[in-house]
């Protein structure tokens, strides 16, 4: 089950892996992993998908 925390500017997410999503497993999304949980974080203004990140 996954735990979603309502924060200014996006929510954080804390998932086990099975519960990622695709854009998750491959990291197009803010992805830590800590032990066997993965934090993740969505933004509330969505980039395009074929966005690169920036860097």
């Amino acid at each position: 089950m996954a735990v979603r925390i309502s924060l200014p500017g996006g929510t954080l997410k804390v998932k086990v892996y099975r519960e990622l999503r695709d854009r998750e497993r491959e990291r197009r999304v803010p992805v830590l992993k800590v032990g066997s949980l993965y934090l993740i974080w969505w933004w509330n203004r969505r980039r395009p998908v074929n966005d690169q990140p920036l860097g």
